[in-house]
């Protein structure tokens, strides 16, 4: 048992199971905006667990195909990819498995969800190679994440309205915006090693800005997705805690790059619930 344990908690550690809160929120939105309220338990436990299996194929894809570079990394040298905590076949079958489960899970869901797993999964498992080749590795990241609100109104409605659209949109450069904070730990490494972000291009002065604008664009679509989807004042309060938010993660990141975790994952974290609780309340409200 103990063994078992220690297993579930190095593989808890190979994905981050708890980086879930970015995206698991946002499906949710979707859910509760396209239901028009309570989606019921069946797509509530479906639609998490296609979004958790989503996410743990990407997470298991990316540390299995970067177990070469993570290990020269000395921020990323003792993950359970590298150090031998986990074997190269077991962190591929654990990907096989929860894509498989997605694509299941997907099918349970209905005809369209169904038909369009594939191709988020490559879309998903796309992210992994980008930072090879492109600087562009940070929007793949984010439309990745971005494409949950999508898939969550498939989920209740198996259509794609325009308010979905709009969120997923916020989604991806929101995103794509704290992803640019948190790499500029690994600047100077990616280009030792010849690997492509925007900080290791531009440096950290001109990350800073792009991000900025990245988020100054999340606001906007957001705010576009309130007004489409006909929501009311609780949920344009979510517009302006996120927006005070992300000024905060941006004023801990510039006033100490020390601070990038405490930026990534406890401001993000907050945003993401603070703004589904506002969708909720709205909601009930209405």
């Amino acid at each position: 048992m103990q063994r078992l344990a220690k297993r579930l908690r190095d593989f808890n550690e190979l994905v981050m199971f708890e980086h879930s809160v970015f995206s698991l929120p946002f499906i949710f939105i979707a859910m509760i905006v396209a239901a028009q309220g309570w989606f019921g338990f069946k797509l509530l436990l479906l639609g998490g667990l296609a979004a958790i299996s989503a996410r743990n194929a990407a997470m298991g894809f990316n540390r299995y195909v970067d177990r070469s570079f993570d290990g020269m990394n000395p921020r990323t040298a003792g993950r359970p990819s590298v150090d031998g905590r986990l074997s190269g076949i077991s962190i591929a079958i654990f990907t096989a498995v929860n894509a498989l489960v997605f694509i299941g899970v997907s099918y349970l869901i209905n005809d369209l969800a169904f038909y369009v797993s594939i191709p988020v999964l490559f879309v998903l498992l796309s992210y992994s190679y980008f930072k090879r080749f492109s600087s562009m590795a940070h929007i793949v990241l984010g439309i990745s994440l971005g494409l949950a609100p999508i898939a969550g109104a498939i989920a209740v409605n198996a259509t794609i309205p325009l308010w979905s659209l709009w969120l997923s949109a916020g989604v991806v450069f929101w995103v794509a915006g704290f992803d640019l904070l948190y790499s500029l730990q690994d600047m100077e490494f990616d280009r030792t090693r010849g690997l492509h972000s925007i900080p290791s291009r531009y440096g950290s002065t001109i990350t800073l800005r792009i991000s900025l604008v990245f988020h100054a664009l999340t606001i906007i679509f957001w705010s576009l997705f309130v007004y489409e989807a006909a929501l009311g004042m609780v949920a344009y309060f979510a517009i302006v805690f996120s927006t005070l938010m992300l000024g905060y993660e941006h004023y801990l990141v510039r006033l100490d790059f020390t601070k990038i975790n405490r930026a990534f994952f406890t401001v993000n974290g907050y945003l993401g619930f603070v703004f589904f609780g506002c969708i909720i309340v709205d909601k009930v409200m209405g």
